[in-house]
C-alpha cells in the first residue's frame, strides 16, 4: 500500500523536471512513510512512497524487469500474485523479488494491457513501456484504490491523491460548479469529475493509455453479468457464496505485518471475524461508539461479538466536541468534500488501530452486492408500484407528500415513477430533487449535469440484469468507489494504515451480480443469501440483532442540539465562502425547515457544512 505519482510530457517530449516529481511525491508522505523512490526517462517521471506490507526488504519501487524494459509504480495489493507467478514462471519469466509488484511487470510483458484482467486485487498502477514509449495508468475494477489526473498543455500529471496532481503546478484550481451540484445531490462527486476544475479521477475499471503523442481513456473491465442459466438451489447458492467468502478472507489475510479488523456490532464484520478465525485467533478488533445516549452506539454489540469470537477488543469513544473539532483535519485528508456521516468515526477508529497494526480488514460490500439497504426494497418492489393504476399512484403520492420529515419515502415514491431505468436509479440516489439543489445556486441559468450522463455507458453491461441487479451495478461502479471506498482509503492512509475489503474480492462481486434478486430480498428480508451464510458461522446472539446505522442518527441529533453551534453558524453566516456560489436565502430555508421538523434535511445540510469546511481548509475562492 503506497502512494504513486508521475508526469509525462507526451506532446512535445520535453524532459520532465525531477524536482516536480519529488514535490508531488512528498505531498503523500503519510501514505508511504517507509520508503520513497523515483524513475526518470526523458519526458517521463515516476514517484513513489511506500508503506511496506509484503516482501518488506524487496519491494522497492519504481520497479523494473531485469532488462529495464518495463517500469512500474503500484499502490495496492494483488491477492492472487503467487498463482500468477507460478503461471508466468512456467512461461519462462524470471523473478528477482517475492513482491506482487513484480508479477504485474511480467504479466504486462506477457499479456500487455490485458494484464489487468488477470489480477485479483486492489490497485492504482502506472506502467511505462520503455521501448514503445507508452504509459498505462489504471484503477482496479471495484475502485478500491484511486487515481487522479490532469491533462493540460500536452502534459499528463497523475497520482493516488489530488495533492500530487495539484503540486505538479504551483497554482490552486477553482471549484467546478458542475461537480459541486452533483456533490450536493449525491453526497459525493461521481467519476470522472472532482470538485476541482480540470482535475479528474479515473472511474473504477478504467485506464489511461498514452502513446504516439495522444491520450485515450478506455474501460478495461468489461464484465457484463449474465444471470445463471439454470436455477440454483438455495443450498447451492449459500454454499457457493460461503466458499467465495472463505477464499477471499484467506487471500486478504496475506501480509508480513500485523493485521486487525474494524468491527461493528453487525453481521458483516461479525462474519468477517469468524472467517478470520479459520487462520488464527485473538485478532485485534477496533470499534467506535458514542456512548449509551445514542441508539446507534455499537460498542456493546461489538464487545459481545469480540467475546463470543475470541477477539481482543479495543474501544474508541467519540463525543460531539471531538466530532466538530476534527472536521477540518478530516476534510483536509479527504481532499474533496464527502458528506457521509461515517467519515469522523472512520478517521478515529483507524487512528487507534494504527497503534497496533498496519493492516485492517473491513466489512464493506454485502449491502451493495447482496441487497442490504432500505432503498433496495423500493427498487425491488418498484414494479408493483408502477403497475398500479395512475389514479391510485396519484392519490397515494399526494398523501405521502404531505408527511413531515419523510424525505426518503417521498423521494422514493417520486423516483420509482420514472420510465427510464437510469433516471429511476439516479433519483433514488438523490438527497433532494434536482430543482431543489439547482435552486441553491446564484447562477441558475446554466445547465447542470445529471448522474445519468456519466453512468449511461454502463447501461449495456446491465442489460441482462433485473431491476435490483441493475441498480446495484450502479452502486458498485459509482457510489461505492467514489464515496465509501474513497473515504475509507484516504482516512486509513492518513494514519499509514492499509484497509482491505474481502467482500469486494472480484470473485465475490461477480458471483453476486449474477444472482437473481430473490436471493437478495425475499419476503421483505434484505441480504437474504448473505444471512444464510452468516447462520453457518455466527452465534444466535449476533444473528438476531437489528441493523444499526453508523452515525446517521448521531449526526442528526448533534445538528438539533447545536442550534447555536458551529454547524449552524456556518449556514447562517452570509460571509461563509460557499455563498460566493450559493444563495443564502434557500440555504437558510433548508435549515429552518429542518429545525422546525417540517422536513428532514440533515443530509443536505451536512453536505453544505462539509463544502464550507473544505473551502476554508484549502483557502479556495471561486
Amino acid at each position: 500500500m503506497c502512494g504513486i505519482c508521475g508526469q509525462l510530457n507526451f506532446s512535445r517530449n520535453d524532459p520532465v523536471d525531477p524536482e516536480t516529481i519529488r514535490r508531488m511525491a512528498h505531498t503523500m508522505f503519510h501514505r508511504g512513510p517507509d520508503d520513497e523512490g523515483y524513475f526518470f526517462d526523458g519526458a517521463l517521471g515516476l514517484g513513489f512512497r511506500r508503506l511496506s506490507i509484503i516482501d518488506l526488504s524487496g519491494g522497492h519501487q519504481p520497479m523494473s524487469d531485469a532488462e529495464e524494459s518495463v517500469w512500474i509504480v503500484f499502490n495496492g495489493e494483488i491477492y492472487n500474485f503467487k498463482e500468477l507467478r507460478v503461471e508466468l514462471e512456467s512461461r519462462g519469466h524470471k523473478f528477482r523479488t517475492n513482491s506482487d509488484t513484480e508479477v504485474i511487470i511480467h504479466g504486462y510483458k506477457q499479456w500487455g494491457n490485458d494484464v489487468f484482467n488477470h489480477l485479483n486485487g486492489m490497485f492504482g498502477v502506472a506502467i511505462w513501456d520503455v521501448k514503445k514509449k507508452k504509459l498505462v495508468v489504471a484503477r482496479d475494477p471495484m475502485g478500491i484504490k484511486l487515481i487522479y489526473y490532469k491533462l493540460a498543455d500536452g502534459k499528463l500529471s497523475f497520482g493516488s491523491e489530488i495533492r500530487p496532481v495539484a503540486a505538479a503546478e504551483n497554482s490552486k484550481p477553482e471549484v467546478n460548479p458542475d461537480a459541486l451540484n452533483l456533490f450536493l445531490r449525491f453526497r459525493y462527486t461521481p467519476s470522472p469529475l472532482t470538485i476541482f476544475q480540470g482535475i479528474k479521477k479515473l472511474a473504477a475499471g478504467m485506464m489511461l493509455v498514452v502513446e504516439n503523442g495522444a491520450v485515450r481513456e478506455e474501460r478495461w473491465y468489461n464484465f457484463s453479468p449474465e444471470p445463471f442459466s439454470e436455477t440454483i438451489s438455495d443450498a447451492d447458492a449459500t454454499e457457493q457464496l460461503f466458499e467465495l467468502y472463505r477464499g477471499a478472507v484467506k487471500r486478504h489475510l496475506l501480509a508480513d505485518v500485523p493485521v486487525g479488523i474494524l468491527l461493528s456490532g453487525g453481521l458483516d464484520s461479525g462474519l468477517l471475524l469468524a472467517l478470520m478465525n479459520e487462520h488464527g485467533r485473538k485478532w485485534p478488533a477496533y470499534t467506535i461508539g458514542y456512548g449509551q445516549s445514542f441508539v446507534d452506539d455499537e460498542l456493546v454489540d461489538a464487545a459481545e461479538t469480540s467475546s463470543l469470537l475470541g477477539a481482543r477488543h479495543h474501544q474508541v469513544r467519540l463525543g460531539q466536541d471531538e466530532f466538530e473539532k476534527a472536521l477540518p483535519d478530516i476534510v483536509s485528508h479527504l481532499e474533496e468534500p464527502v458528506a457521509s456521516s461515517s467519515i469522523v468515526p472512520m478517521y478515529f477508529v483507524c487512528q487507534r488501530a494504527r497503534q497496533d497494526v498496519k493492516v485492517v480488514l473491513i466489512g464493506q460490500g454485502p449491502d451493495e452486492t447482496i441487497g442490504g439497504y432500505k432503498r433496495h426494497l423500493g427498487v425491488h418492489y418498484g414494479e408493483r408500484w408502477r403497475s398500479l393504476p395512475k389514479v391510485i399512484q396519484s392519490f397515494a403520492s399526494s398523501i405521502i407528500s404531505k408527511l413531515p420529515r419523510n424525505e426518503t419515502l417521498k423521494r422514493g415514491v417520486q423516483s420509482l415513477g420514472f420510465a427510464d431505468r437510469l433516471e429511476r436509479y439516479q433519483n433514488v440516489f438523490s438527497l433532494q430533487p434536482a430543482e431543489t439543489v439547482n435552486g441553491l445556486f446564484r447562477d441558475t441559468n446554466g445547465r447542470f449535469p445529471t448522474l445519468v450522463e456519466y453512468i449511461r455507458p454502463l447501461e449495456s453491461q446491465m442489460a441482462q440484469l433485473d431491476e435490483l441487479g441493475g441498480f446495484q451495478m450502479l452502486e458498485i461502479r459509482s457510489s461505492l468507489p467514489d464515496e465509501l471506498l474513497m473515504y475509507a482509503d484516504k482516512l486509513s492512509m492518513a494514519h499509514g494504515l492499509e484497509a482491505r475489503v474481502p467482500y469486494l474480492d472480484r470473485t465475490v462481486v461477480e458471483f453476486a451480480q449474477r444472482l437473481d434478486s430473490h436471493f437478495k430480498i425475499r419476503r421483505g428480508e434484505r441480504k437474504w443469501l448473505h444471512r444464510r451464510v452468516c447462520e453457518k458461522f455466527l452465534p444466535r446472539q449476533i444473528l438476531k440483532r437489528k441493523k444499526r446505522g453508523f452515525a446517521v442518527n448521531v449526526v442528526d441529533a448533534w445538528f438539533q442540539s447545536s442550534a447555536k453551534g458551529k454547524f449552524n453558524d456556518v449556514l447562517l453566516d452570509n460571509s461563509s465562502l460557499m455563498f460566493q456560489l450559493l444563495n443564502p436565502t434557500p440555504v437558510k430555508k433548508l435549515l429552518d425547515d429542518h429545525q422546525s421538523r417540517r422536513q428532514d434535511n440533515h443530509k443536505l445540510l451536512f453536505s453544505l457544512v462539509m463544502f464550507e469546511q473544505w473551502l476554508r481548509g484549502i483557502g479556495l475562492q471561486s
